[in-house]
């Protein structure tokens, strides 16, 4: 394991005890995730579940045209693959790096072990899951009601509060396949943004300048995830920890 990198690095893994990390840490692989990279395809076995330290992976649902729409993003604050302790044998959606990085790998078999175990872990688990379909129902009314604009500046917040860096590498194309819309509505967006200083976006880089102007532009639904997490957190002291 590199020096570089550490189980702390994933919030779900660092809210469990020494004890129970350290055991599940050694059936733990570290692995490169690279953009672009597919972790599953929808309705097909989970192979291996993911807990991300530095990447951030896409889930999104897709129809048989081919279009499809991000309904969920997972960084180190939660894991990919919930479905390995919530008793089913494949996923529902598909899953796809949008922020290469590393994150940790782990077969399912170990950890619904570790959950059926009824410790600490199957806490911090079900408390994610819960997170998880608030951000899921919050994006499913998002994409209905709020502009694309609204909707950029929502995933660009929180996207750059799950990686390490202040820069992004990210093409618009891949955003708007991620928001489900056509590449040039996601280019007009983009360009107000920068044109009013809150963002910087060059050759496939992005960074954001003034986060608290581009919060103004986003819409509703990154607080109400950001006001679930803090909740969660509240309720159960240790848990999801930033």
């Amino acid at each position: 394991m590199h020096a570089a990198h550490s189980l702390l690095q994933n919030q779900l893994l660092a809210a469990l005890p020494e004890p129970e990390r350290q055991a599940l840490g050694v059936h733990l692989r570290l692995v490169p995730m690279l953009v672009g990279e597919p972790i599953y395809e929808a309705g097909q076995p989970l192979r291996h579940v993911y807990f991300p330290t530095t990447a951030v992976v896409s889930l999104y649902g897709a129809l048989a045209s081919g279009d499809c729409a991000e309904t969920s993003g997972v960084g180190n604050e939660g894991m990919v693959g919930v479905s390995a302790f919530m008793g089913g044998l494949s996923m529902p959606s598909s899953a796809i790096v949008q922020s290469g990085g590393h994150g940790y790998r782990l077969e399912p078999q170990r950890l619904l072990q570790a959950f059926e175990r009824d410790g600490p872990l199957r806490q911090v688990l079900l408390q994610y899951t819960q997170a998880l379909i608030t951000q899921i129902c919050q994006t499913a009314v998002c994409y209905r009601h709020h502009t694309v604009e609204q909707q950029l500046s929502r995933w660009l917040l929180a996207t750059f509060d799950r990686v390490p860096a202040g820069d992004l590498v990210m093409t618009q194309s891949l955003v708007a396949g991620l928001l489900g819309v056509r590449r040039e509505s996601i280019s007009e967006a983009a360009c107000r943004l920068q044109e009013q200083g809150y963002i910087r976006y060059r050759r496939g880089h992005l960074c954001v300048l003034d986060r608290i102007g581009l919060e103004s532009r986003a819409c509703e639904c990154f607080g109400a995830v950001a006001a679930e997490l803090l909740r969660l957190r509240a309720g159960q002291p240790g848990l999801l920890v930033s």
